[in-house]
């Protein structure tokens, strides 16, 4: 991974990672913003969904309006190949689907007010998406298949383009099926023209959980594993050719071709538990979790000199693990969560749930220094180093375990935004309450009992300020998810941090307060892959 020092992102506009980084990266400073036609694939007619009427489309006027707002800054151009081919973890080649043929993906970098121009091929055996998680964007550049764009089917191309309008660390990843627990995401780094932090180096870090082409494993065929014997998908799930086609809920989407047979061995995890996620840690056993794409055994190493001032931009990508995070000998400041600074707070490790992320400082003591990932309530760890001698010290064991990693962790809930971003005391203009259910042993997962359907809407209106209530009935944790918005966690455990992702503890409720500030069809999910593919979606629709 990609680790910038400071001096080269104040000289450069954007950086980009890796020697095969991009197709093609370009930046130009005399390109117009976003064109105020809709959009889609290149020259293409404005996506319509199936639904009923009454709502704002994802291309519509109104999307189109919010969009020219953002305004429309210099234009970063970017290419993405999404194809088949075999990856080295560090001592371990597997299989699987990717981005450039690496692993993160390669590292997307630009300027708030940029404009992405961003070309996805697909080259892949299936249809395909891409979503920027957490990023404020127009509609129809979200990436949900049948919601806001029809997939890419292989051998297309799509061409996103938007406004990075707010800074922070994102994630961008598949948006189709069980693929993104494939090795289909990249980071994503809006910098913030004038950077408040003051700091000398900066260290990428992505986690993963993966299981994809060790002993025959898909991601697929572990999500059939989870449900029981002779149960079907009840018409939610993204289905391929040889899965039983198309559904009423849910058009074909191709997430992968299957065989008919079960491949790999069993992946449902047993006996699970983690006391700070208050319940069992998940259902998959991945045999491995991973920190930029390597194994502990040959683990990524930053480098950087004694006293440097370190800005770790921390991203988990995985698909059903939480990670509790904890840099051996150091405590971290927190700065920023979900790409939103908080009031700066120190603490020795932290719990990042799926597509969560978190941005903290740390000053480099001299030495050879572990970055543990700790899978909460299953096996194994992620490992990378921080280093700064001169090599003469061995790296740490595969199996290393700071102190830190048991020491204090501040929850997000806990973490108080910095006073540019917090939302001011209105009262809301609507409340809305929804039930998250399901159980683990029929893997039923949906919202208020019902599974994801294109069709249905929970609506809202241009300009409330509307209140949230999950109410999580069931015995699992939920990493909950709301696209194109950054809401406040609020109620009686919440101070107001903004973010676009928060973990639900299991027969918990969380507050969430957010503005009803950009129009479209906007899907709400467990980013637990699992569960959002067993069910656990639904969209909010803007009315006109």
């Amino acid at each position: 991974m990609f680790n910038p020092s400071r001096r080269v992102l104040l000289r450069a506009p954007f950086a980009a990672a890796g020697a095969g980084l991009l197709a093609a990266c370009t930046g130009s400073d005399s390109g117009s913003g976003p064109s105020s036609g809709p959009q889609g694939a290149v020259g293409g007619p404005a996506f319509v969904p199936a639904g009923p009427p009454g709502y704002v489309n994802p291309s519509d006027p109104e999307v189109l309006a919010a969009e020219r707002k953002r305004g429309a800054g210099p234009v970063r151009t970017f290419r993405f190949t999404a194809a088949e081919t075999t990856l080295d973890l560090g001592g371990r080649s597997v299989p699987s689907w990717a981005y450039d043929e690496t692993l993160p993906g390669p590292l997307v970098r630009v300027t708030a007010g940029d404009v992405i121009d961003m070309t996805l091929a697909n080259r892949l055996p299936a249809n395909t998406t891409l979503h920027c998680h957490g990023v404020r964007l127009r509609c129809d550049m979200d990436g949900v298949p049948d919601l806001t764009q029809e997939s890419i089917r292989p051998g297309a191309d799509f061409r996103y383009r938007f406004t990075a309008e707010h800074p922070g660390t994102y994630l961008l990843h598949s948006h189709v099926g069980m693929q993104a627990d494939r090795a289909l995401y990249a980071p994503l780094v809006i910098d913030d023209p004038r950077e408040p932090l003051s700091y000398d180096k900066e260290w990428v870090v992505v986690l993963d959980d993966w299981l994809d082409g060790v002993e025959g494993s898909t991601p697929e065929e572990v999500l059939k594993q989870l449900r029981p014997a002779g149960s079907t998908d009840g018409g939610h799930m993204a289905m391929g050719p040889g899965r039983g086609g198309a559904s009423p809920s849910r058009p074909a989407t191709a997430s992968a071709p299957s065989t008919g047979r079960s491949t790999g061995p069993s992946r449902v995890l047993h006996k699970s538990h983690s006391r700070m996620l208050h319940g069992e840690g998940g259902s998959v056993a991945h045999p491995y979790h991973l920190v930029n794409g390597r194994l502990p055994g040959h683990p990524d190493v930053f480098r950087c000199r004694p006293g440097d001032r370190v800005r770790l931009r921390i991203i988990n990508a995985g698909s059903e693990t939480a990670f509790r995070v904890a840099l051996g000998d150091h405590e971290m400041t927190v700065t920023h969560t979900d790409g939103y600074p908080v009031k700066h707070t120190r603490t020795q490790a932290l719990l990042v749930g799926m597509a969560e992320r978190y941005d903290v400082l740390i000053t480099a003591r001299d030495g050879v220094f572990p970055l543990v990932a700790l899978p909460e309530g299953k096996k194994g760890r992620a490992l990378a180093v921080l280093r700064t001698d001169k090599g003469s010290k061995n790296l740490p064991p595969a199996d290393v375990h700071p102190d830190e990693l048991d020491g204090v962790t501040v929850p997000a809930r806990r973490l108080v935004p910095d006073d540019s971003v917090a939302l001011d005391d209105r009262e809301p203009d609507r409340e809305m309450r929804i039930r998250i259910t399901g159980s683990m042993e029929r893997f039923n997962w949906g919202f208020d009992h019902k599974a994801y359907s294109v069709q249905e809407r929970r609506a809202v209106r241009a300009g409330e300020r509307v209140r949230l209530t999950l109410i999580n009935a069931t015995d699992m944790w939920h990493p909950m998810h709301l696209h194109g918005h950054t809401f406040a966690i609020t109620g009686l455990d919440g101070v107001g941090a903004r973010k676009d992702t928060a973990v639900v503890l299991p027969h918990r409720k969380l507050v969430l307060d957010f503005d009803a500030d950009n129009p479209g069809l906007w899907m709400l999910h467990c980013h637990n892959q699992y569960h959002s593919e067993s069910g656990m979606m639904t969209v909010l629709g803007y009315r006109r």
